[in-house]
């Protein structure tokens, strides 16, 4: 929105900085972050006076989350008002990879605040049908992916990129929408399973969307495109400006998120959040990266998928408990450790993922 005072602008006066993308994704920082610290004490309070008891908390999860009862959860719309606000404000509006990130973010919001709140009034672990829940993910996703799909240069349609490769192209045609559909679905379900502990899922979401917000910067970019021999996509420049306000708003949640949490994201931010990654490497042609970037939630999710097959045919668990991070708990590890170790392992992989533009 502000992007249009540089029609004010004459070139040499302080309108022009709008016209740059590195300055409009520093102010979207700085408004989420201070739209989190400003309003996250009054909508914690909101929620623990709506909810009362609070999330519901597992009876076969490890022990120590007994002290988490009571703890409210959709903390993640602190998160969402704070992207939503600072992107509207910041990006270009007229530029549609914007809006099919930050719609794919609401629809996935409203399914997981959906599954929250019918946790919370039900007072058990049980919301939304999964059924119900991943179709709608499909659907959302189907939609998104084709309209990406629809903005991409006609070079790039429908093609799959492969990193470390120079100029590698994997035509999917009409499997393309399939694709991206398991990409955005699988990254937000991901993500959702990753939230299990205080801090666990937000820093390597926000890891994560910086990482593709650089990618989109530089892929968005033709002089850099030329230099680095990756793949131009006019116009994804702008989701810097959604990453970054995601790592503001993210910033502002994790303040009241940290050990011990005020407020768990739950549902609504977990899926959102997850969601946008996925949009976002489908808008940019990173699809294969974000599984580097996001690194740590493929490994959460398959622990589940592991588990449950390999249960279902010996009637054995290979984990003490999945998702993953439950099973380094029940190994002993204390719960900070956990968190702190998988950040670190979130940052060494988006070191990776940022590797895949210049090893070719």
């Amino acid at each position: 929105m502000l992007f249009w005072l540089t029609e004010f602008s004459d070139g040499g006066d302080a309108f022009n900085l709008f016209r740059y993308i590195t300055f409009r994704a520093g102010g979207a920082f700085a408004t989420a972050l201070v739209f989190g610290f400003l309003f996250g004490r009054p909508l914690i309070d909101l929620l623990r006076r709506r909810q009362g008891k609070g999330q519901p908390i597992r009876d076969d999860g490890p022990q120590s989350h007994s002290v988490k009862a009571g703890t409210p959860t959709m903390g993640g719309l602190l998160i969402l008002s704070a992207l939503m606000v600072s992107t509207l404000l910041w990006a270009r509006l007229d530029n549609p990879y914007v809006w099919i990130v930050v719609l794919v973010t609401l629809a996935f919001g409203l399914i997981g605040f959906a599954d929250d709140y019918a946790k919370v009034t039900r007072q058990n672990t049980k919301g939304v049908s999964s059924r119900v829940r991943f179709g709608l993910g499909l659907l959302i996703a189907a939609m998104a992916t084709y309209a990406a799909a629809k903005f991409h240069p006609p070079a790039l349609t429908n093609q799959l990129a492969v990193p470390f490769l120079k100029e590698a192209l994997i035509n999917l045609g009409m499997f393309f929408v399939p694709f991206g559909m398991i990409v955005i679905v699988g990254a937000a379900n991901a993500v959702n399973l990753t939230d299990g502990l205080d801090g666990l899922a937000i820093m390597p979401v926000m890891i994560a969307a910086g990482t593709l917000g650089i990618i989109a910067y530089a892929v968005g970019r033709v002089d850099f495109t030329e230099y680095l021999d990756v793949n131009y996509v006019p116009g994804t420049s702008e989701l810097l400006i959604f990453s970054a306000a995601l790592f503001g708003g993210g910033l502002g949640f994790l303040w009241y998120n940290a050990p011990p949490a005020a407020v768990f994201m739950g549902d609504t931010g977990s899926l959102a959040l997850g969601g946008a990654l996925g949009a976002m490497a489908v808008s940019i042609k990173h699809e294969i990266v974000l599984a580097i970037v996001g690194g740590l939630f493929v490994v959460e999710a398959l622990s589940v998928i592991i588990q449950v097959l390999y249960f279902k045919r010996t009637g054995k668990r290979v984990f003490l408990m999945a998702p993953i991070h439950h099973h380094f708990e029940k190994r002993g590890w204390a719960e900070p450790q956990i968190v702190i170790r998988f950040w670190i392992i979130s940052l060494i992989l988006a070191m990776i993922g940022l590797a895949t533009l210049k090893v070719r």
